[in-house]
């Protein structure tokens, strides 16, 4: 069961390396535009991210604030995908605020995934 647990928190890593890759070609690009990519990137990690909040028949209790908070900074994150694809569609730029907040927020996700304990 461990090692199942282990390739799911492994593609949960997968889906926020395609949001922040996918994020970080289009800031040191140069078009800073939200892509489909990022959405797929923020799907996969939610999913696999649901997955490991379940309890996989571990010996430990999982830390649900941990969890708690890191779904907040997804959705959050998903929010901002959402609000900036939609100015993009309309022709509008998505504000540099929103942006660069993706990528923080991003980081910040994964960062609380590994020191949170």
């Amino acid at each position: 069961m461990e090692t199942l647990r282990l390739i799911v928190v492994f593609i949960h890593l997968i889906g926020f390396a395609v949001l922040f890759g996918a994020w970080a070609a289009q800031a040191f690009g140069g078009k800073r535009q939200f892509t489909r990519i990022m959405d797929w990137g923020l799907g996969i990690a939610l999913l696999a991210g649901l997955a490991l909040s379940a309890p996989w028949g571990i010996s430990y209790d999982l830390n649900y604030v941990k969890i708690g908070v890191k779904l907040v900074v997804l959705v959050i994150i998903g929010g901002m995908l959402g609000m900036g694809s939609a100015r993009q569609k309309r022709g509008e730029a998505v504000p540099a605020g929103v942006f660069w907040l993706v990528g923080l927020l991003t980081l910040a996700n994964a960062g609380m995934g590994l020191l949170w304990r």
